[in-house]
């Protein structure tokens, strides 16, 4: 027992006699991309796929224990081919890992430092009139109970979901978003989608969210496709329903209900105009919701 100690133990300081410093830096990234990894497996229907995979590595070790050749040497043939069958698997969450990394800060300063275009003046002011643009229209279908599904564009390209529609890169205007999702108009069942402060594409299809289970019975196909959409981009989405005239917005998954015109303003200000993208975030859409509600109050208090 006593040797068995002594042997630990001096296997213990030999190994410290050859640690360093880069030795630390390699164990923190390593256990920071491990961390990273269940972080985007957690809740998902990547989940599942770990545990199946995991329990095939512990039949892989058990079937080489007790020599069972032909179970070994099948589990064999199918692991040569594990790398391949995991970046197919693991394709959404892999993707949406990517893109994460790519909407970082420390690839925002990469941006800026290699020559990123610096934002003006101009391009704020473009963004605020389609920002209002789309809030006035919105509660126009609010009053009307007219569907829509808007899709601000940010730092994730959509060109693909452009794609599946048609595109009309168009100055903003009321008029304009009420013609598109006029109910008799061909373009109305799609999603709008808004670039750099235009209306760029309409007719759009969007991804539907895979987490049905997590998503009220009550929501539409708009309110799925939002939720979907946001899931797998940094876009904000903006959804007015059909049924009830509610105005929702959709951002990293995550549907906020209940807007009026002047809270959608401020929310959509906050999370998409420069100088504010920071605070992106569900934090600024729920104070705009309470600012509008007390905004409310006080003009019912002025009334009285």
């Amino acid at each position: 027992m006593w040797e068995a100690v002594t042997n630990m133990y001096n296997s213990f300081v030999s190994l410290m006699m050859t640690f360093k410093a880069t030795d630390v830096l390699d164990i923190m990234v390593v256990s920071f991309i491990i961390y990273n990894l269940i972080k985007i497996v957690r809740e998902t229907r990547a989940e599942q796929l770990v545990k199946g995979i995991l329990i095939l590595l512990v039949a892989f070790f058990i079937s080489g224990i007790f020599n069972l050749k032909m179970l070994n040497a099948l589990f064999s043939s199918f692991f040569q081919f594990s790398v391949l069958a995991v970046l197919i698997v693991f394709q959404p969450e892999l993707r949406s890992a990517l893109e994460h990394i790519g909407r970082s800060k420390i690839a925002k300063y990469w941006n800026n430092i290699s020559g990123g275009k610096t934002v003006e003046e101009e391009k704020i002011k473009q963004l605020k009139s389609v920002i209002n643009c789309i809030s006035e229209a919105a509660n126009n279908f609010q009053r009307s109970k007219t569907g829509a599904l808007i899709v601000f564009e940010r730092q994730t390209k959509l060109g693909d979901i452009i794609n599946t529609g048609t595109v009309i890169d168009a100055e903003p205007s009321v008029s304009m978003i009420g013609n598109i999702f006029f109910n008799k108009a061909p373009l109305h069942d799609g999603a709008m989608i808004v670039r750099d402060g235009k209306l760029y594409a309409a007719g759009c299809i969007l991804p539907l969210t895979p987490n049905n289970s997590l998503v009220s019975s009550e929501l539409g196909t708009r309110h799925r496709a939002a939720i979907g959409i946001s899931e797998t981009s940094d876009a904000v989405v903006v959804v007015v329903s059909e049924e009830t005239g509610n105005i929702s917005i959709a951002v990293n998954g995550v549907l906020t209900r209940d807007y009026t015109r002047e809270t959608l303003n401020i929310a959509l200000e906050e999370m998409i105009v420069p100088q504010q993208n920071e605070k992106s975030d569900r934090t600024p859409i729920i104070s705009a919701q309470k600012k509008g509600k007390k905004d409310e109050k006080n003009k019912k208090q002025n009334k009285l």
